[in-house]
């Protein structure tokens, strides 16, 4: 069941902003891309979907929202 006060909170925040200050991203198109923050890697496969409020991950799997990016860092 969808709960509106999680959804109002992600609906305000700009994610790409919030890893940003973290990874360094570039735009890639509509996507945001960088080198994933929970493995060594030499080739960006850390994806930020803006418009979605989420992020994945190619190499390791590791994907999610806001709130499962301040769970994880």
């Amino acid at each position: 069941m969808p709960d509106p006060t999680i959804d109002a909170i992600k609906s305000r925040i700009d994610l790409s902003e919030v890893i940003g200050a973290r990874v360094t991203l570039k735009r890639a198109g509509r996507l945001m891309k960088g080198l994933c923050p929970f493995h060594q890697e030499k080739s960006p496969s850390f994806v930020v979907y803006p418009d979605e409020g989420r992020y994945h991950c190619f190499g390791c799997g590791k994907s999610g929202d806001v709130f499962t990016w301040f769970q994880d860092t």
